[in-house]
């Protein structure tokens, strides 16, 4: 992974956990939503909105301590909407292996003013 360049990188911390001590699903979800929601407004050059996230399959367990980081890579973009792959890896708190831990496929559209789907302009 050391070729690519995070979106996201943070630590996941107690207060993230779920009742039984693990870090939570939901919470690594609205991670990778951020992740996916920085490349869309980057690409669409202005705001987006989440309209699905398909394909969420949690690979490993995020432990407390462990450094998060999230890659987003666009994989479609249509007139209004794209695709983005996001894919959340861990890194022990003393160690250097990593390891992807979840991945998802979010569908972003841009949006105007009036939160009414535009177009996304041409690179």
């Amino acid at each position: 992974m050391d070729h690519r360049i995070p979106v996201i990188r943070t630590i996941a911390m107690p207060a993230d956990t779920n009742p039984a001590g693990d870090i939570f699903g939901g919470w690594l979800m609205a991670q990778m939503d951020l992740a996916a929601g920085n490349a869309a407004a980057r690409r669409a050059r202005g705001r987006c909105a989440t309209v699905a996230a398909d394909a969420m399959v949690f690979h490993r367990p995020v432990l407390v301590g462990d450094e998060v980081s999230l890659y987003a890579d666009i994989v479609k973009v249509g007139r209004t909407s794209m695709k983005i792959h996001v894919e959340a890896w861990r890194r022990s708190r003393n160690g250097d292996e990593q390891f992807m831990v979840t991945e998802a496929d979010f569908t972003f559209v841009a949006i105007d003013e009036d939160r009414r789907p535009r177009e996304i302009p041409a690179e």
